[in-house]
């Protein structure tokens, strides 16, 4: 059963290239509610803890130096069929293979840096957003 509920991560590179108002926009457009949001930057425990599923492939340091290298903003999003309509709305981890309007194809700079981290089950949905914010925050 599919949850109203979706997390995203807008990465180091989104951050640091000025794109946080213009991806928020993009989400808000799309219909999506903002229900908790926090701008951080991970450790490297964090970075490794949260992409732990990675760990055993070659890029996995690559990936950790690169999700601390800078500020993210994590958020939390509320739509109906969240999970779904967002992976459609950031398009390919490929930015050269998303489609035209999505988020990746209009800010991403590469495979790596891909702009935008968006959950890919209601389970990871859960999980992800659990690990970046904490039962105290108010969502």
């Amino acid at each position: 059963m599919a949850t109203n509920r979706t997390f995203t991560m807008l990465k180091p590179d989104a951050v640091e290239n000025g794109h946080i108002g213009a991806i928020l926009e993009k989400i808000n457009a799309a219909g999506f509610r903002i229900v908790a949001m926090k701008m951080t930057q991970l450790s490297k425990l964090d970075a490794e803890a949260f992409y732990a599923i990675h760990s055993e492939r070659p890029f996995f340091g690559e990936l950790v130096e690169y999700m601390t290298s800078g500020p993210i903003v994590s958020a939390i999003l509320e739509k109906d069929n969240a999970v779904e309509d967002f992976r459609t709305l950031i398009g390919a981890t490929n930015p050269a293979e998303a489609a035209e309007g999505t988020i990746r194809k209009m800010y991403a700079e590469s495979i790596a840096a891909n702009a935008v981290h968006g959950s890919d089950s209601d389970d990871n949905a859960a999980i992800e957003g659990a690990f970046h914010f904490s039962g105290r925050d108010n969502y």
